[in-house]
């Protein structure tokens, strides 16, 4: 495997990773209405960081690919949204993870954004 393939699988892993932590975590918020709306958004974009990666490594041109990565940057991003969301209401008892949690989100969507960036300058 080259340098390149081996970062790809490892950023597949890491994002598969994340979404199961972020449903975990789901499980551990104080039960009331507002956490039961914000965990289904939260699990939604946080599952749909990994599943949009995916399809962007399997694109068939690099306007497909573009695309995906688009979406990949918008739900990361969103994911990292909702866990601000989850720390402001004070939602969750375990601070240490929601902190993981949103500085692991930070860092795909930074990761997302420059693939992204680049994706975008090789396609002129």
């Amino acid at each position: 495997m080259t340098e390149k393939e081996i970062f790809i699988e490892r950023l597949k892993i890491r994002t598969r990773k994340f979404a199961v932590d972020v449903i975990v975590f789901c499980d551990s918020l104080i039960t009331c209405k507002a956490s039961s709306v914000v965990t289904y958004q939260l699990v939604k974009c946080a599952t749909s960081t990994g599943a949009n990666y995916r399809a962007a490594c399997r694109a068939r041109s690099k306007s497909e690919f573009f695309s995906k990565i688009c979406i990949v940057v918008e739900e990361s991003d969103e994911s990292e949204y909702w866990l601000d969301i989850i720390n402001e209401a004070n939602l969750s008892n375990d601070l240490e993870e929601l902190l993981r949690l949103t500085k692991e989100a930070n860092e795909i969507t930074r990761i997302m954004a420059k693939a992204k960036n680049t994706s975008f300058e090789n396609n002129k």
